[in-house]
């Protein structure tokens, strides 16, 4: 391709965020350049990338860990932005083993920070979480971006530390970063191990799901293809050292979200197993959004009702596409 306007290295880009976004601005913007850098860890899967054959779009396997490997992939195609997805994500899995989230989450950042400093990227775009602001009561008003980071598990904790890095790169350095905290994503390509994923899954094949607790903790849900129009607009349209929450607007218990499940599936509620409760299980997350709306012109479009039968259609498709090879 000639000369792309920005070369745009995108880490993690073959998860489930990442790829979503891949497959929407690689052919949107046609004079920009995608490198996708991706460890393929248990989370990723290449198959999730539709746009793998367009000609501005190419993948390097490397871990946002190795220096080496990330300096390489500098010298080889000179990113001018970064957009920044890669993660460990799984909170279940960051409490029966924190160390590789602070490794991956912190230091790992921390790597990417430092080379687009050095190289003078124009933009860094680190991509978060809700739960960075810790849990809050039923009663509680939605967290707007003022709000302080009071993570409660190793991951969320792992992001809060990255997004602090992110932060004082700006502040001391100069580099032009822009932060997105999203609530709880659902939709194409995401991972067996979260709620909306497994449950799905367990449902069509015939299993019980497992529901923490009671199931009245509150998760506010947002789909893939509308947090991605967020980050694309943050990306463009973001004010350099600021912080924009992208929420879905729909806050449901985990008990609410399972029977819509169980609904759409056919299933009734002798499908629910009730298991112990997480530990240091957050009650409720919930996101003011107004300043994306406002700053970005940004709102979710996608019902959670359309949402979810979508995914639960795709998840048939997927799995008669399975069965067949």
């Amino acid at each position: 391709m000639k000369i792309p306007e920005k070369v745009i290295l995108v880490t993690g880009g073959a998860g489930f965020i990442g790829s979503n976004y891949l497959n929407t601005v690689v052919p949107r913007y046609p004079n920009y350049r995608f490198v996708n850098i991706d460890a393929l860890t248990y989370a990723a899967d290449l198959k999730n990338i539709t746009v793998a054959d367009a000609p501005n779009y190419v993948f390097v396997q490397a871990d946002i860990r190795d220096v080496s490997a990330l300096q390489k992939t500098w010298e080889t195609y000179s990113p001018t932005d970064i957009i920044h997805f890669a993660a460990e994500s799984h909170v279940d899995n960051s409490i029966a083993g924190p160390r590789i989230f602070v490794e991956t989450n912190v230091l790992g950042t921390q790597n990417l920070l430092e080379l687009a400093r050095a190289s003078g990227v124009k933009r860094f775009h680190h991509i978060s979480t809700d739960e960075v602001y810790g849990s809050l009561g039923f009663d509680a008003p939605s967290t707007d971006e003022n709000a302080p980071l009071l993570p409660n598990s190793p991951y969320s904790a792992s992001k809060a530390g990255a997004d602090h890095l992110v932060r004082s790169y700006n502040k001391t350095f100069g580099l032009n970063t822009v932060i997105t905290r999203a609530s709880n994503n659902y939709g194409p390509h995401q991972h067996h191990e979260k709620l909306i994923q497994l449950f799905i899954s367990n449902l069509l094949s015939g299993k019980k799901v497992p529901l923490y607790g009671t199931g009245k903790n509150v998760r506010d849900w947002l789909y893939v293809g509308d947090h991605i129009l967020g980050i694309d607009a943050a990306f463009h349209k973001g004010k350099s050292g600021e912080v924009y929450n992208l929420g879905g607007g729909v806050e449901l218990e985990n008990i609410d979200i399972t029977k819509k499940l169980l609904k759409l599936t056919g299933r009734d509620e002798s499908a629910i197993e009730y298991v112990t409760d997480r530990k240091g299980h957050d009650l409720r997350y919930a996101l003011d959004c107004r300043k994306a709306k406002r700053e970005l012109n940004w709102a979710p479009l996608k019902s959670l009702e359309e949402g979810l039968r979508e995914t639960v259609t795709y998840h048939k498709r997927k799995q008669e596409s399975d069965k067949k090879n």
